[in-house]
């Protein structure tokens, strides 16, 4: 039998091509938008991060969410450290979700309440992003808006207690493919996968048309 977390894998392969080569991602990472969108973008990501983490002691003992819940992935406090540096002290008076990712927010924090396995979805979706595509970002930012190395800025992409992030991610894979959940119920976790894909996608659409790039630099 196909393992789940290929099963996976092969389902959301489209809609995770879109978010990873949407316009807005493409032009950040090519240098053609300013630190100014790098800072909005990292402000989404803490209502998203908020979602996820403040609710996951309620599924700490649940069966299907509880074993992904490793204290080394939380995002939440180099979120903020990134944000106070780049948005200064008082960068919670000015945080502001996009309609997209508050909706983005609001499914994490439905999953969370009512679906372990959705929850489950989300997780999977964010932190494995992280420790892969999220390192080419980091790189992208500290060679484009001068970030030290691994520094304020970028702390979000740090994981500095996963010593070898390649076995991590394995062995996340394996918990992924050891959920106790019957076929019907892992077709329902891959198709929301998907659906987590999509809700990123669409704060990449809205951050775009917020950061339009000046004709010269298209």
């Amino acid at each position: 039998m196909e393992p789940f977390s290929t099963l996976i894998r092969t389902a959301t392969r489209a809609q995770h091509t879109a978010a990873e080569t949407s316009t807005f991602m493409s032009d950040l990472l090519g240098g053609r938008l300013g630190v100014a969108a790098y800072a909005r973008y990292t402000e989404q990501l803490w209502f998203v991060y908020e979602a996820l983490e403040s609710t996951a002691g309620a599924l700490a003992a649940d069966p299907v969410a509880g074993p992904f819940l490793r204290p080394e992935l939380r995002r939440l406090p180099a979120l903020e450290r990134d944000l106070a540096h780049l948005r200064g002290p008082g960068w919670r008076e000015g945080l502001g979700a996009l309609p997209e990712t508050r909706a983005y927010a609001d499914r994490v924090r439905a999953c969370a309440e009512e679906w372990p396995g959705g929850y489950v979805a989300h997780h999977y979706t964010r932190y494995l992003g992280d420790l892969s595509g999220g390192q080419v970002i980091r790189d992208r930012a500290e060679r484009t808006w001068g970030f030290g190395k691994k520094g304020d800025g970028v702390r979000f992409y740090v994981f500095d207690e996963i010593a070898n992030p390649a076995a991590f991610k394995r062995g996340y894979r394996e918990l992924l493919d050891r959920i106790p959940a019957d076929a019907l119920e892992r077709q329902r976790i891959a198709a929301e996968c998907g659906r987590a894909f999509a809700l990123n996608t669409a704060v990449f659409r809205a951050l775009g048309e917020e950061f339009p790039l000046e004709p010269s630099a298209a």
